[in-house]
């Protein structure tokens, strides 16, 4: 491979997935390394006079400064775009970052979005108190009811916004149906991909119009930086993203670009392991879970309500499910129990973690918004990682068994 063919989509756009992860967006110095460089520096400099001003006029291509573009940030924008169908992406500093520029960089006063009831609760407190503070209306509506898309719109409605699977109720959005729906009334689809990324799922081969991630998760897999991404249009990324993120700074340093574009190499096989893991894991949980009482929210066992249509528009069902067992005394005894499997509440990682949704991840809620989307005091929230399957069974029977079940 040459030193720039990793940004050639000439040729990068005939490369197969598992080729675009390991090699996308390779960009060698003269020193022709193997591994991408990574390029610790705020700003660049130049020849000559004109150079910059041609850079900075938009006349020229080349770096300016760091919070607009860095070598090893645009090596990892080039193959996250090319693993996800998209014409051009933009880094961030987090998922959260990513959430909000996408939201903030479109939606002005006056402007509607209507948001599915089922999400992070970051993402809800943007929809339910940042987007209404800067006048902005919003609607919170049950995505798996597929009518109430269409309902909620207005004739101000910009954005749609929703997850898919949704964190932590697993909740199924059918891609087609929202996203036809979007462009019959000229509205903009946002959706957050962190649950399966473009190995498990590309919204975009639906029509979706943007894709969000916290590579924090799946992308990086391993626990180890904050990391965000923005995929959309080139058109989009560059008159309507660009001038929110290169006036508001919501950008990803270069050693955690850096960090992600390794994790990406492998995240296809990590992917695939840990969605077969869960099934595994899900399968043998569920008979016990029922008989006590509780509910599996798992998108790949048959139980699930959307099973199929998850299995239809995704590669696999990812390697995060939520079970219910009634009460908080009862999930904090499984959790305490634990042996093996860590208390995070992180997903994505290549480590089984479990989290109490309820006074976590969606504690900063209303109790009476967490019920309604279906986030109980019993929910558990399980991440299954990479561990042999048979050990992560023998940690969660023994603790069911601590907890009576």
């Amino acid at each position: 491979m040459k030193k720039t063919t990793g940004m050639d989509r000439a040729t990068t756009r005939n490369w197969r997935p598992a080729t675009r992860a390991v090699r996308g967006g390779t960009w060698r110095s003269e020193h022709g390394e193997t591994s991408e460089a990574l390029f610790l520096s705020s700003g660049f400099t130049y020849d000559d006079a004109q150079t910059v001003a041609d850079r900075f006029a938009g006349d020229a291509q080349g770096m300016t400064y760091s919070r607009l573009q860095n070598p090893t940030v645009a090596m990892l924008e080039e193959r996250i775009a090319l693993l996800e169908g998209a014409e051009a992406c933009r880094a961030q500093a987090s998922g959260m970052a990513a959430m909000t520029a996408a939201l903030l960089c479109q939606l002005s006063a006056g402007d509607h979005c209507v948001a599915a009831r089922a999400a992070f609760g970051s993402c809800r407190w943007l929809v339910d108190h940042l987007l209404p503070r800067f006048g902005i209306e919003t609607t919170v509506i049950d995505s798996a009811d597929d009518a109430q898309w269409k309902a909620a719109i207005r004739p101000n409605t910009k954005v749609f916004f929703f997850e898919t699977p949704a964190n932590p109720t697993l909740d199924i959005v059918d891609l087609r149906h929202v996203c036809d729906v979007a462009q019959a009334h000229g509205i903009t689809t946002v959706v957050d991909n962190a649950f399966a990324t473009s190995a498990l799922q590309r919204p975009m081969d639906f029509g979706a119009d943007v894709v969000a991630y916290s590579a924090t998760k799946l992308m990086d897999g391993q626990g180890r930086v904050l990391a965000g991404a923005i995929c959309g249009s080139e058109q989009w990324i560059n008159d309507v993203l660009l001038p929110f993120q290169r006036n508001t700074g919501p950008n990803i340093s270069p050693f955690n670009a850096w960090v992600v574009l390794k994790g990406l190499e492998t995240l296809e096989l990590r992917a695939m392991r840990q969605s077969e893991n869960a099934i595994a894991l899900g399968a043998f949980l569920e008979p016990r879970i029922n008989a006590a009482g509780g509910r599996m929210l798992h998108p790949g066992l048959a139980s699930h309500p959307r099973h199929e249509l998850a299995k239809a528009q995704m590669r696999a069902t990812g390697p995060i499910f939520a079970f219910d067992v009634g009460t908080r005394e009862r999930a904090f005894a499984i959790l305490d129990a634990l042996q093996l499997i860590d208390i995070s509440n992180n997903i994505g990682d290549a480590r089984s973690l479990m989290c109490h949704p309820a006074s976590t991840t969606h504690a900063g809620m209303e109790s009476q918004d967490r019920e309604e989307m279906g986030v109980t005091e019993g929910l558990l929230r399980i991440n299954v990682g990479l561990e042999d399957i048979e050990d992560l069974k023998e940690d969660l029977d023994a603790a069911l068994r601590a907890a009576g079940i």
